[in-house]
């Protein structure tokens, strides 16, 4: 195969992807992951490392993270999924994707592997990141979990530092139906006598992290028992926010590109991080920090996070697809000032689909339609499913169709808000 385009076709026609076909496309178990990177001399091993994991932020809590490690001048790799449009958005150095003559010759170099293993769509973009961050001699890689932790094909670093956003329901189906269960599955990334920050407190799994890391001998800090915001707004397009260390009682101001006021719980996360790292040996200014935050979708190409894709009206993509995700969204609709709202809304059959449904607003216009993937729920049964919870409008065979229609009817200071799921938003951009 000597192009790009074949390459992909071949990647995406042999490997059994999540977003397609679910819980199927998962190969159990680090076996796969392992025999590959054994192949490929254990690259993993060439580079230091950061793991990333928890049922929401982890995304945005990875490229922050990688921004500021960008700004102070480390050789920053950024492993993260899914992508939106294009597969090599999954790996950057620098905030530059993976070249494509990169994936061409590691997918030719690599088909025999892939032949006699079998592995899944993750497991080979995983083994190629890990290749190709040892190729272009990284200092340090941000590696985010595909979901879970303890069996993810991610698994296999061992990191200088362990990072777990929050726990919430969501891929139940795999992780377990308590708070308990899926914060086992997340505790996995805790490593022997590795630091490991949790971003968010929560009386029924705080005793999970705290027991697996006095077994590891892991020290462990709670990012929101460290750092609290004092206050926050918008400036300039901007959320600017104010934070308050309880051990110095210092405060300071941070001004985040990511302007989603979800972020500001990520924002304690990276922070946190942020001085275990340094604590570790890296140096990190204030001024990198700064920087790093308030350029973090200019660095590292971040999208679909509370993003304004147009204006009059303004139309807003989200990436929000659960409920701990919807509640976020929410919140931030509460501080956004609009005529009318009109939701676009697609989501996929493994979710919790009454869960969100039951929290949108049933005074909005909503457009149902469905991402074009097998996975997704066909968008007359989410629409049926809506209007259980008093949510009323039509179905749309297809996202661009939808935002035509949601244009075509709001006025200049209405809203338009497309959410529900990643793949829904990969086809809007």
């Amino acid at each position: 195969m000597t192009t790009y385009n074949q390459i992909v076709e071949y990647i995406f026609s042999k490997l059994p992807m999540f977003s397609n076909v679910g819980s199927n496309a998962i190969k159990a178990g680090l076996n796969n992951i392992t025999l590959l990177c054994a192949q490929l001399n254990y690259p993993h091993h060439h580079f230091k490392t950061i793991h990333i994991a928890g049922t929401n932020g982890k995304g945005s809590v990875s490229h922050m993270i990688a921004s500021i490690l960008q700004e102070a001048g480390y050789k920053t790799g950024l492993y993260t999924s899914p992508h939106l449009k294009d597969l090599r958005e999954r790996i950057r150095i620098n905030g530059k994707m993976i070249t494509q003559k990169a994936v061409i010759n590691f997918i030719n170099s690599n088909l025999n592997n892939i032949e006699s293993l079998h592995p899944s769509f993750f497991e080979i973009n995983v083994a190629m990141a890990f290749r190709y961050f040892a190729d272009e001699k990284v200092d340090i890689a941000v590696i985010e979990t595909g979901l879970g932790g303890r069996l993810d094909s991610t698994n296999i670093i061992l990191p200088e530092l362990s990072v777990i956003t929050n726990i919430g329901y969501d891929h139940t189906q795999i992780l377990g139906n308590t708070l308990n269960e899926i914060a086992f599955e997340k505790a996995g990334i805790i490593k022997p006598k590795t630091p490991v920050i949790i971003g968010e407190t929560h009386i029924e799994t705080q005793s999970v992290f705290e027991q697996t890391a006095k077994e590891k001998e892991a020290s462990i800090s709670f990012a929101d028992q460290t750092l609290a915001v004092r206050s926050f707004k918008y400036c300039d397009e901007k959320l600017q926010v104010e934070v308050l260390n309880n051990k110095t009682h210092q405060t300071h101001q941070y001004l985040l590109e990511l302007t989603g006021n979800y972020q500001i719980k990520n924002l304690l996360t990276v922070l946190t991080s942020i001085s275990q790292l340094k604590e570790i040996g890296y140096e990190i200014s204030e001024k990198n920090i700064l920087d790093g935050l308030a350029k973090t979708t200019t660095n590292t190409g971040l999208r679909g996070r509370w993003e304004t894709i147009d204006t009059l009206p303004k139309v807003i993509i989200d990436v929000a697809h659960n409920k701990d995700g919807m509640l976020q969204v929410l919140k931030q609709l509460s501080y956004t000032p609009f005529k009318k709202l009109h939701i676009i809304i697609g989501m996929v059959k493994d979710k919790d689909v009454n869960a969100v449904l039951k929290l949108l607003p049933p005074t909005a216009q909503y457009y149902f339609t469905n991402a074009s993937i097998p996975r997704a729920l066909d968008k007359q049964e989410l629409q049926q499913k809506a209007q259980k919870f008093n949510l009323s409008g039509q179905t749309y065979h297809h996202v661009s169709l939808a935002l035509a229609a949601a244009k075509n009817q709001a006025n200049p200071d209405d809203l338009i808000l497309i959410c529900g799921s990643i793949f829904l938003v990969a086809e809007v951009l």
